[in-house]
């Protein structure tokens, strides 16, 4: 399942985003979006769990707490749409 995580202070990279999901299951990969053009963090990023139990649970474990000062969002992933 594909997670994302919203809300995230800049300086979380994603070895601590990885970090506080292993508590849930196992993490097949982290990822925090950034900028193109200056490298900075936007402030969201997205986790991949091959266990959906293990997913689930990480969401429900972590949504609204706090995560580097800040209340993270996170949630199950939804499908880029297309902007025209």
């Amino acid at each position: 399942m594909n997670i994302y995580v919203g809300n995230l202070d800049f300086k979380v990279s994603e070895n601590d985003l990885e970090g506080i999901f292993q508590e849930y299951g196992t993490v097949s990969s982290a990822k925090i979006i950034v900028d193109k053009y200056n490298g900075r963090s936007k402030g969201f990023g997205f986790i991949e769990m091959e266990n959906q139990d293990e997913a689930n649970s990480a969401i429900e474990g972590l949504n609204g707490k706090t995560f580097e000062d800040r209340a993270i969002v996170v949630n199950e992933a939804r499908p880029k749409k297309d902007n025209y």
